[in-house]
């Protein structure tokens, strides 16, 4: 990495501070998490407006380096308008034996879904989120990865009502409630299977859907579980004690803990989700209806994955498939992810490395142009996104003709 210090400047974000290159400007603080900050910023080479995110010493332990090293892996291979681009990386140190901060450069979006769920969506905006968010799943579960962690945290909107999935979920050997943060983790979206520690498939993330529709048009969250045993309680009141046949796929021990737990009938979801609850129907749309948009939640949040919808199923379901459109549902493949990252095992000093080797690796491959190629060599989006999305979806930002009924 033959990089001049005279690339690089700091800059104090609250009480941390980065060391970025010299062509991202007028930083300022948009959010922390588990992981680092993240600054929104102006990169003056493509005059557009970037997320810069700082994983604060991503190898502090194997758990940080693993995960840093996997996100990388991921942000690379996925190519889908729906699932969040990575611009450029980099690192201000110069050696392997110096490195320590790692910066994400990425798209930058104008909010989390936490905070569209505070608004009040007509159907045809909260129709158009949950078919983006049902693409970007089919995208990565093309590439193999199974998110397992879906929730409005990491799931960004822009103001043109396109949104984007911002992380990959569970590593396939993390177990649940596997993270070694001061952060609280949050489970509330989790799968029954996730949760019960059971063998899982692709519909996982429908589960995930499912608990985020259910906020969106409750504006509350729909199993707040304190702890997994609370999360469990908190289901099965709701949706009831699901049936023999599925207590028998549990693990011993877990099937004594849920066998014993005192039995639910579980609401109906007239009751659950009643129509005063849902917007007024479309007036385009015959799909766009409150009875229409329980049905797809009703097949969503079913406990018996083998009996819950697929992704396939969701996304042709009335609710949804008003926006079809057979380039985002089935876009290019990802290039295959290779599993063997989730399984691998290495020390903290062999996970720098490779991280090291992939930031180098960009930092080579970084013409300045703000588009960069991914694996396959196609470009990945732009920070201005693609036009014709903007085109296709609601017109009105969801921001701006809706009231805050909170």
């Amino acid at each position: 990495m033959s990089r001049h210090a005279s690339q690089f400047y700091t800059v104090e974000v609250g009480d941390s501070s980065f060391t970025i290159l010299k062509r991202y400007q007028h930083l300022r603080p948009i959010g922390s998490g588990a992981q680092g900050i993240v600054c929104a910023a102006c990169d003056t080479l493509t005059n557009t407006n970037v997320a810069i995110k700082k994983l604060s010493r991503p190898f502090q332990n194997v758990t940080h380096a693993k995960r840093a090293y996997r996100e990388f892996v991921l942000m690379k291979l996925v190519n889908h308008k729906n699932i969040i681009g990575l611009l450029n990386a980099f690192t201000p140190q110069k050696s392997l034996e110096d490195f320590q901060d790692v910066y994400l450069v990425m798209e930058l979006m104008d909010a989390n879904l936490c905070q569209v769920i505070q608004m009040d969506l007509d159907h045809e905006r909260m129709s158009y989120l949950l078919y983006q968010m049902l693409c970007g799943i089919k995208h990565l579960h093309s590439a193999g990865i199974i998110h397992r962690d879906l929730k409005p945290s990491n799931i960004v909107v822009r103001s043109d009502c396109t949104l984007k999935i911002l992380d990959f979920g569970l590593a396939r050997t993390a177990g649940t409630g596997f993270m070694m943060t001061p952060y609280v983790v949050t489970r509330y979206y989790r799968a029954p299977e996730v949760i019960l520690g059971m063998g899982y498939m692709a519909n996982v993330d429908i589960w995930s859907v499912g608990c985020i529709m259910a906020e969106l048009i409750r504006a509350t969250v729909m199993f707040p579980g304190s702890d997994h045993i609370d999360q469990w309680n908190k289901i099965i009141e709701q949706l009831g004690t699901p049936c023999q046949e599925f207590m028998a796929r549990l693990q011993p021990t877990v099937r004594n803990y849920v066998e014993n737990r005192p039995k639910h009938a579980g609401h109906s979801f007239e009751k659950i989700f009643p129509d005063v609850l849902f917007p007024p129907d479309s007036a385009e749309h015959n799909g766009l209806r409150a009875n229409v948009a329980r049905d797809l939640l009703s097949k969503m949040l079913v406990i018996d994955p083998d009996r819950r919808i697929s992704v396939d199923e969701a996304l042709m379901h009335p609710y949804i498939n008003v926006w079809f459109d057979e380039r985002e549902v089935n876009g290019p493949s990802p290039g295959p992810y290779d599993h063997a990252v989730d399984e691998r095992e290495h020390t903290v000093e062999e996970w720098k490395t490779l991280i090291y080797n992939e930031v180098a690796d960009y930092q080579k491959r970084d013409t300045g142009q703000g588009i960069m190629q991914n694996e396959s060599g196609g470009a990945m989006e732009t920070v201005t996104g693609d036009s014709n999305t903007t085109a296709r979806g609601p017109s009105a930002t969801p921001a701006t003709n809706t009231q805050n009924h909170h």
